[in-house]
């Protein structure tokens, strides 16, 4: 095998397309590689490599993921806090020996956002969700509350929402998904999403417009 190493690393040399590099250098370079690929593979199979150990597969992962997982969280709960929390049990979850992922049944980034909505309901049986405060949100709802800046108004009428409606809301109205997309994270049809997200613009305009926080809500 160490014969081998030679020509490995003459390979290096030239792709790097330097004459000097010092072993640490090269060793960083091999590195970067390894990261571009595995850029380049799928959910599925940077989750098997995980499982295997490779710690920049996990990295790649949380990398991907982590960023969606926190917005969804803090969006569902209304804190920042816990947003974190649960973002992060999600993937400790994903590398316990209990992980419970199977491709066959779906993506992974539809089981990440399933272990993740678990915890927030579970979160919110037991009272542990801190009350919003000045929550920062990238896309609202409604372009009146943006306006007004009235982002606490928007947690606490969400907070009353069903778990089943504020999911859709979320998805599609905070995080701008797709139909399509968020019936796929969700694991329901279509035609499930589109309902549940009327019923909801209908809930939260019954909500805010008696308070004169929102001058109109558009009900598609």
């Amino acid at each position: 095998m160490r014969g081998q190493e030679p020509g490995r690393y003459a390979l290096l040399f030239r792709l790097a397309g330097t004459k000097n590099v010092t072993g640490r250098e090269l060793l960083e370079f091999e590195r970067q590689c390894r990261v571009r690929a595995l850029k380049e593979l799928s959910d599925a199979e940077l989750y098997r490599l995980m499982r295997k150990g490779n710690q920049l597969a996990f990295a790649q992962l949380y990398e991907r993921r982590q960023p969606a997982i926190y917005r969804y969280a803090l969006h569902m709960s209304g804190s920042r806090a816990a947003g974190e929390e649960i973002a992060n049990e999600v993937f400790v979850r994903l590398m316990g020996p209990q992980a419970g992922y199977d491709e066959r049944r779906g993506s992974l980034e539809a089981y990440l956002f399933g272990v993740a909505r678990n915890l927030v309901h579970i979160m919110r049986r037991n009272g542990r969700v801190e009350e919003p405060k000045d929550q920062a949100i990238e896309q609202d709802l409604v372009g009146d509350l943006i306006k007004q800046e009235m982002v606490t108004a928007l947690y606490a009428a969400m907070d009353a929402l069903p778990d089943r409606y504020r999911d859709v809301v979320v998805l599609c109205e905070l995080e701008e998904r797709s139909y399509a997309d968020a019936a796929r994270l969700l694991a329901c049809p279509v035609g499930t999403v589109r309902s549940r997200l009327h019923r909801a613009r209908l809930f939260l305009a019954a909500r805010l417009k008696p308070a004169g926080i929102v001058s109109e809500v558009t009900v598609k």
